[in-house]
Formats: structure tokens, sequence, C-alpha cells
């Protein structure tokens, strides 16, 4: 169908009772999305709402926005693991580490990822998601190059502290943007594709590895550092791109017109979590989320997993050479862990999308944890195929995150609340990979059953918050459907009520999605 044949709806004219304004509807708790509509009423007559033409729509801003974030999210990941493959190419005796120290770098950067998290809160309301987001990366660039001119643990330290510093908001801001553009159920597999990120970062990070461990002796720099360098400089051209390319707002994209924008907004208003609101931030919605029983669950059930995903990250390598492997096969043995991760991250993007029970995706993953860290666990390392398929296995796990943010983004309205909620989970993550590494101690090598046990125990806890959370869900949308409250729809979306900024506790027709 062309879109000279695109039918069209009527609706939105100037004199409508929509555009009546009301004076308890005070235009500072509005969204900036219906400031957009508001001021192109003229446009709102004529909106094409058919599916040929939303599908063609969806295509047009996933091929500008998801290949950016992609990126970023890719170049968190390797610029993070690469202490997990410098370990096994010299750099505890280049720079004379201690035992431990290895552990304690990730530590002390998950450490400043957590405590920046909560300054985050407050820049993503007062600033565009996009530009910060791009800013931010092109920092961590930046700390990441410099981590080559380390001589010491003293002088690698605030390489991997500015790191988590910058690294903080790429979890709360690819949460927001993408919250942006797509409906509850179209989020799930956007969500899952800019975390693929994390599986090709595995990939690359071992063939990198692999790569500059063949640096002769003779090299101006070792293996490790240019290794640090070519990844920061790398980071920093792709957070430019981002600063540059990445729309801080749909309104505010140059390559959808004015139409294309209002058919959009139609579109994901049934969201009822707004677009963009930084016009005031509202510490109420800072406690609400503090009473909000879902915050805890998912806070408790992120750290949980991230257990493991924290010792994945940084010790992956070190468990498969241990297995009897050099440091360049453990790298190359590494790469099958990013496959899985992109395997599952897949399998969940698409099967939320078909199929909509976020929570039953994620009990599978984590059952597929639950049997790598029981091979891990269980299984003598001379039994190098069932040690190295609990290694993999493992990843499976890492494909829940992005269903727990797209959770996040979905199940928390208010501009101030969601941004809390997000800097709340990321942060849960960074919790979860400072105990993951801690777990990991030099006294308990060759075997480190400490670890292992661990990996087992807080995925099998996890199965457990997640089913919790679902109940709630379940209970929460009951008793909103027992009070005769209808949801939202499209075509309330010229409605000033559905852009205010209102919390799904404020909103009584706010149902959630699980």
């Amino acid at each position: 169908m062309s879109d000279q044949e695109t039918p069209h709806i009527e609706k939105g004219r100037p004199d409508s009772e929509e555009y009546s304004h009301d004076p308890s509807t005070s235009t500072k708790h509005l969204d900036a999305a219906w400031q957009f509509l508001d001021s192109h009423r003229d446009k709102n007559t004529v909106v094409p709402t058919d599916d040929v033409y939303l599908a063609k729509l969806r295509r047009k801003i996933d091929w500008h926005i998801v290949p950016l974030m992609f990126l970023c999210y890719t170049m968190q990941f390797l610029d993070k693991v690469i202490i997990n493959y410098a370990a096994v190419m010299g750099i505890g005796k280049d720079l004379n580490l201690g035992p431990n120290d290895i552990s304690h770098l990730a530590t002390a950067l998950f450490a400043a990822l957590l405590f920046f998290e909560v300054p985050n809160v407050y820049a993503l309301q007062k600033f565009p998601a996009a530009k910060w987001l791009g800013a931010n990366v092109i920092l961590w660039g930046v700390a990441t190059a410099c981590g080559a001119a380390a001589t010491s643990f003293s002088t690698l330290l605030p390489s991997r502290i500015f790191l988590g510093i910058f690294e903080a908001t790429i979890g709360p801001s690819l949460l927001l943007i993408s919250s942006q553009w797509y409906t509850k159920s179209e989020q799930g597999p956007r969500f899952s594709f800019w975390y693929l990120g994390l599986g090709l970062g595995q990939i690359v990070g071992g063939l990198v590895s692999y790569g500059f461990q063949h640096m002769g002796p003779s090299s101006s720099l070792s293996g490790w550092r240019t290794m640090f360098l070519v990844l920061g400089v790398v980071t920093v051209v792709i957070g430019v791109a981002t600063f540059l390319f990445l729309p801080d707002t749909p309104m505010k994209a140059a390559w959808l017109s004015d139409e294309e924008k209002i058919a959009l907004l139609r579109h994901v208003s049934v969201n009822q979590t707004g677009i963009s609101n930084r016009n005031k931030f509202r510490f109420e919605e800072i406690v609400e989320a503090f009473l909000d029983p879902q915050i805890y669950l998912l806070t408790l059930s992120v750290i949980l997993l991230s257990v493991s995903s924290g010792i994945v990250t940084t010790y992956s390598a070190t468990v498969i050479r241990n297995l009897g492997y050099d440091s360049k096969q453990a790298a190359l043995m590494n790469t099958p862990s990013g496959a899985i991760s992109i395997i599952f991250a897949l399998i969940v993007g698409f099967g939320i999308r078909t199929k909509s029970h976020r929570w039953v995706w994620i009990i599978v993953c984590l059952l597929g944890g639950v049997t790598g860290g029981a091979l891990l666990s269980f299984i003598p390392k001379t039994n190098k195929a069932g040690a190295l398929a609990g290694v993999y296995l493992v990843n499976s796990v890492t494909a829940t995150l992005p269903v727990f943010y797209q959770w996040t983004a979905s199940n928390t309205g208010g501009a101030t609340k969601r941004a809390f909620a997000a800097a709340l989970i990321s942060g849960s993550f960074s919790i979860g990979n400072i105990i993951g590494p801690q777990t990991f101690q030099d006294r308990d090598k060759p075997e480190y059953h400490p670890a292992k046990i661990a990996v087992l125990a807080t995925q099998a806890a996890c199965i457990g918050t997640t089913f919790a959370l679902f109940m709630y869900y379940v209970w929460q949308n009951k008793s909103r459907s027992r009070a005769g409250l209808a949801e939202t729809t499209e075509d309330e979306f010229l409605d000033r009520n559905t852009w205010l900024d209102q919390t799904d506790r404020e909103n009584k027709r706010f149902k959630y999605v699980y």
C-alpha cells in the first residue's frame, strides 16, 4: 500500500474538547510530547494509523537509533572486561599486582558506578538523555585509554574508577531512550537488540586479546597496553557519533516528518509513561519509589543475577585457563560465551514480542544459569567439556537483564520515578558485580569453589524473586480491573491527561506488564 493510500483518521480538531484547558492541569506537569502535539494542531487532524505504515516507521526508527545504542553497550562491556583479558596477558607481572588486586580493581569500578547512579538521577531529569549518554561515552573512552599508561596498581586504579563513574549512565540512559520510541510489547526485542552488544563484546574481547597477545617483545607497547589504548579510541569515536546523531526525543528527530512524529506519539501513548518531562524534579516520586514493593523485588532480583555476571566478567578467562589451557587458548575459548549471550538474548527478545510472558523467559534463562553453576561446582576440572559447558551456560542469565530493564521502563510511571528506578536497577547491577569478584579469592584457587557455589545459589534465589514479582503484578492488575478502570487507548493520544506526569500508582488506569 502506498503512502497516498494510507487510511487516516480525523482526530484532534483545534476546537475539540480534547484541547480544552483544565486549570488544574499545570503545563509544567505535562510531557514534552503534549507540547509538540499542541503546537501542531493543524497536522493532528490527519494521522496515519494502519499497520503497514507503523511497521515502516518502526523500521526507520530501528535503523537510526538501535545501532548506536548497540555500539555503546558493546563498548561499555568491552572496556570493563578487558581487565579480564589483561589478567592473562601479563598485566599482573608488569604492574606487580597482588593476588587479589584484579578483584579489587573490579570492585572499585562497580563501586564508582554505584555511587554515581545517584547524581545520574538528577542529570537524566535535567539533561537530554542522548546528549548525556554521548558525553559520558566519550569520557569513559578517555578513561580506558589512560589505563595504558599505568605503571602500578595505584596508577591503574584511577582509570578504572573514572571508567565506573562515566559508565554509570549507560543502563539508565538506554532504558529511558528506548522507552520513548516503542510500545511496551515492542520494547522487549529492542532492549535485547542493543543488549546484544554484551555478547558481541565477549566475542570481540576474546579475539582482540588473542590478537594483541601476538605482539612481539620488541613492540614499544605491550599487548595489553595497546589493547587499552585502541579500545579507548574506538569508544571515543562511538561517543562522538552518539552525541551528534542520537536524537534526544522523537520530537527532535530531524529524519522524521511532523506527520511521522505525530503517528509515533499516538502509537506509544498507550504506555502511559510519557516521553520526556524535564520541567520539574518531583521529590514525592522518589518517596513513592521507596514505598513501592516492585522496586524492591526488581532491585533484589538484579543483584542476585548480577553476582554471576561479576564473576564471569572478571574471571571467566582465568577459570578456563585453570582447566589446562594457555593464555591465548583461554582468550579464544571464552568467545563462545558471547554466542550463548546473543542466542538467549534473541530468543528472549522475540519470545516477549510474540508471547509477552516476561517472567517465564527470565526463569528459563535462570535455569540455564543454575545448570551452569552446578556444572562448575560439581564437575571435576579433569572433565574439561563439562566445565566449559558450565562456563558457557552461566552466560544464559545475561539475557535476563534487558528484561528487568524493560520491566522497569514499562512498569514505572512519572519522569522522576522512572529515572530514579532506572538508576536504582543499574546500581543493583553494580552491587552484584561488586559481590561477585569478591567471592573469587586467591586462597581458593585453583578450583574457586565458593565463587562457583555463589553462581548456583544466586541464580536459584533469583527464580524465587522473579516469580514473586510476577504475582505482584497480577495482583495489582486484578485490583485495578475490579475497580472498572479502562486502559488508555491510542484514540486518547490528544487528551491532556494521557501526557500528565503521573506515576504508575497515581494513574489508576495504568496496567503492569509481566
